[in-house]
């Protein structure tokens, strides 16, 4: 019994802490023109079509008249330097039967690349894929231990609205995220646009906040309201394990869906 009082003192204890800790004030620094370059040169689309070849589309420029017509579409996220990518996991919700492509530049000619997918969380509305080819430009993610607090400056690479949008802030308070393995959601008070689903959240040091996920409106009468933008957040050591126990397994093998 004296051990069983000892063992709930000490997480009483680090309950306390953890409540007591207090968010430090955000960096006020804005991504410059630096970190817009490090996102352009990561831009990544993934598309789901019946389709079984992209290269004429992809080679044309993307025309809008040959683009297909059953596709599904997003934004991807390079996380490593061979061909693992995030994406969200509602972009693949009709990918049954269905062929998923990664667009990929890498700093160069955007090429379209036949994609494996090694997981997916409906509930962390988060999906993992794998093309076979070297992305020596990737993110890595924030620093787990970096408290992200509210008001830090953000960009976002989704393809449809990414490189035009204003810098926003974070609407949520981001604590360091050793010790948890579930995916955290926040806001970002940018608007997301359909196709910017996927697409990465950016520091001002161009690191890897978080996946685009959702966008609120709020519509009281005609006219809507935009509220905030929703990314998710998982442990980065989660993903890194995912990446390297498919790399061990080096196979085809069948999709985990949580």
């Amino acid at each position: 019994m004296q051990r069983l009082i000892g063992f709930f003192g000490v997480l009483l204890a680090a309950v306390a802490v953890q409540a007591c800790a207090v968010a430090p004030q955000p960096d006020p620094t804005p991504p410059g023109a630096g970190v817009r370059k490090h996102v352009l040169q990561r831009v990544s689309a993934i598309i789901v079509t019946d389709r079984s070849d992209l290269d004429s589309w992809v080679k044309r420029g993307f025309p809008v008249s040959q683009a297909p017509g059953d596709a599904d579409g997003g934004s991807a996220t390079p996380v490593s330097p061979d061909g693992y990518f995030l994406t969200a996991d509602h972009v693949l919700e009709r990918m049954e039967g269905r062929g998923i492509y990664v667009i990929y530049g890498g700093g160069g000619p955007l090429t379209p690349h036949r994609a494996r997918v090694v997981w997916r969380s409906k509930g962390a509305d988060l999906a993992l894929l794998r093309i076979d080819v070297k992305t020596p430009l990737y993110y890595q993610f924030t620093h787990p231990r970096r408290w992200l607090p509210i008001g830090t400056p953000v960009v976002h690479g989704g393809i449809a609205t990414g490189f035009n949008s204003d810098p926003g802030k974070l609407g949520t308070s981001l604590p360091p995220s050793t010790g948890f393995r579930r995916t955290r959601k926040f806001k970002i008070d940018i608007p997301l646009q359909p196709g910017d689903s996927g697409g990465p959240v950016v520091d001002a040091h161009g690191g890897l906040v978080g996946i685009n996920s959702a966008v609120e409106f709020l519509v009281p009468m005609e006219t809507a309201y935009f509220v905030d933008s929703e990314a998710s957040r998982p442990n980065p050591a989660m993903i890194q394990s995912l990446i390297e126990k498919d790399r061990a397994r080096n196979s085809r093998a069948s999709v985990n869906v949580e």
